[in-house]
């Protein structure tokens, strides 16, 4: 029974791939034609859907919102009651409906016709009262459903899979990258992944800054007061010239017998390692590993040689706890 009943879920998956499969040969300039409207748009994307495929609309429009183009699905059954006054001439309307001929949309096609509201179907009946009414036609091929060939299954998953192709392309399109996606996602498992150098970096007075003309002796007391392991030599002109650190000083006193007098800039290490301050945490980390170092130097794009913030490795680790 075992064996038989992983059978099962295996033909649900199996039909589902053939699914997919078909719909990325169904691809076309209708999906184009969709891509470049829905760019367009200056109002909302307004998804709607009856039964599962009004499910697949609320996923599909969250999807959307998420990645830079406003969106919020209504219920058919709701626009016959009121909710039609939602649904502006600015607005993209986009209706899923596998058949495509379901009775509580006709009401809500009407209204679109009526209102040169842009009208985008994704359907699979080409005889259907959607897929005639819809000014741009992005048509789902006719699959084989689980269940008897009765329950939605195969028909959402192309439905879905379909709305997250809309979703990245125009993600592609608007050139939305990971920090904007950032400031829509702010909480999470998520939004850690995103963190950038300037979430977690130490800024104006907690930076250990030493000019570098300052002898060792001085520049080893704020060493010693800041407790970061490094301090970051700048010039006259608040510019990074190099940093100096636990290791540094190790090293230093293996050469020199005594360094109290000597100028720290004779001591530094030049060019420290710097990021953006844009960059992600799990890069920096990564790049920490590879040149087996503990502290980064942080910029901003106006001025690379200006260091902004500074972190050490022991925040990343309070970080990840």
């Amino acid at each position: 029974m075992k064996n038989q009943i992983n059978q099962f879920g295996k033909e649900v998956i199996d039909l589902q791939i053939k699914a997919l499969k078909k719909l990325k040969n169904s691809i076309d300039d209708s999906f184009d034609k969709a891509v470049k409207e829905i760019n367009k748009c200056k109002s909302k994307v307004i998804i709607c859907g009856v039964g599962k495929s009004g499910k697949i609309a609320s996923k599909i429009s969250a999807t959307l919102s998420s990645v830079g183009t406003p969106s919020f699905s209504i219920s058919a059954s709701d626009c016959s009651h009121g909710d039609l006054g939602r649904i502006t001439k600015k607005d993209v309307l986009i209706i899923i409906s596998y058949s495509g001929n379901t009775d509580e949309l006709k009401n809500i096609i009407k209204y679109a016709k009526s209102n040169n509201i842009t009208l985008i179907g994704i359907v699979s009946n080409k005889r259907s009262n959607l897929y005639t009414s819809a000014d741009i036609k992005l048509l789902i091929p006719e699959v084989e459903e689980a269940g008897y060939g009765i329950v939605p299954t195969s028909s959402t998953t192309a439905q879905l899979s379909l709305g997250d192709a809309l979703s990245i392309a125009l993600m592609k399109m608007k050139n939305f990258g990971r920090l904007d996606f950032k400031k829509f996602h702010p909480a999470g498992s998520l939004a850690n992944k995103l963190k950038t150098a300037s979430d977690l970096m130490l800024t104006k007075n907690k930076i250990p800054f030493v000019n570098e003309n300052e002898i060792a002796r001085n520049a080893l007391k704020i060493l010693n007061k800041k407790k970061l392991g490094f301090i970051v030599i700048i010039n006259n002109h608040g510019l990074n010239t190099g940093i100096f650190t636990d290791g540094d000083l190790k090293r230093s006193l293996q050469k020199n017998k005594s360094i109290e007098k000597i100028k720290i800039k004779s001591l530094m290490t030049k060019k420290p390692y710097s990021v953006d301050e844009n960059t992600l945490i799990s890069d920096i980390i990564s790049k920490m590993n590879k040149k087996k170092i503990t502290s980064v130097c942080i910029f901003n794009k106006k001025n690379k040689n200006k260091t902004i913030g500074v972190i050490h490795i022991h925040h990343i680790l309070k970080f990840l706890k």
